[in-house]
């Protein structure tokens, strides 16, 4: 007779070991399915730190996207949406520019994680802007400007690195000249001399996100801590910094410095202003130039 003592203690054993390795390979596959379908729906962009990604900082956007929130009530949510569902700019958007696509896209991305700070964010950037910086005449010669993408273009003075920030450049190369106002509502958080930024303001708008105005000429009678409005005046287009001395001018044409910072966490995150620039490039307030 053969003797079965043990053998229903080793079955047990396998049916166990077999259990548990099913078990895994179901959790193998639930994961890599999950990650597919992040993968697919583009969820995976989207998290805390997405603000931090040169995607978002870049904020790629195009003249059709810019004409569409010109008449928008909340540029800012639907512009987060835009960059998320076309992973920041570099496909397209199939549904179309419309209300209905937004509405649609706002159902699929708001409540997932990260949302929230998210949108505070996008909002920040687009919804407190008014003004252009750069007032119009109100009568006589009329003083262009002008301005380029140039995010990340290469600068050298105190070491190579990226340009933070888009340069309205004067068509006439004259310190003084032109006004600058406030593109925003807002705090004065900074005022005075930075080597790179010469005589610089920064301004910390409704939404949280710091506009930063450098190489100026001169001051409006404005401290730090004073409240600003959206078109007050901050100061006079200048040529000023590059150098550890105050005052110094020379080092480059007369320009505007113009830098939008987010805050995340203990970061600042520097993201690219051109197109905020083209979105209120047509919104001027006009005033005198004295030349």
């Amino acid at each position: 007779m053969i003797s079965l003592k043990g053998v229903v203690p080793d079955m047990r054993q396998r049916r166990l070991h077999n259990l548990v390795l099913l078990n895994l390979i179901l959790a193998l596959f639930l994961s890599i399915g999950i990650h597919e379908v992040l993968l697919l729906g583009g969820f995976s962009r989207l998290s805390e730190d997405t603000v931090t990604k040169d995607g978002f900082r870049r904020q790629t956007l195009n003249e059709e996207v810019l004409s569409y929130i010109q008449n928008t009530k909340d540029p800012g949510k639907d512009l987060g949406l835009y960059l998320l569902e076309t992973d920041f700019g570099r496909d397209r958007l199939d549904a179309g520019l419309k209300k209905e696509t937004f509405l649609g896209l706002e159902d699929k991305w708001a409540g997932r994680d990260g949302w929230d700070s998210y949108l505070k964010q996008c909002r920040g950037i687009w919804n407190d802007v008014r003004y252009f910086p750069i007032p119009q005449p109100s009568r006589g010669k009329d003083y262009g400007v002008s301005y380029v993408d140039s995010w990340m273009f290469e600068r050298n003075y105190g070491g190579k690195r990226g340009h933070e920030g888009t340069d309205i450049m004067a068509d006439e190369n004259v310190r003084g000249l032109y006004p600058v106002v406030s593109m925003t509502d807002g705090v004065v958080r900074h005022k005075g001399w930075l080597e790179q930024g010469g005589w610089r303001l920064g301004i910390v708008a409704p939404g949280g996100t710091y506009f930063y105005y450098a190489h100026l000429d001169s001051y409006a009678d404005i401290k730090e801590g004073d409240t600003v409005r959206a078109g007050d005046l901050l100061g006079y287009m200048g040529d000023t910094g590059y150098s550890k001395k105050e005052g110094t001018t020379g080092n480059f044409p007369v320009h505007l410095h113009v830098g939008i910072y987010l805050f995340h966490g203990d970061e600042e995150i520097s993201v690219d202003p051109y197109w905020v620039l083209r979105f209120i490039e047509n919104r001027k307030i006009k005033c005198v130039y004295a030349p």
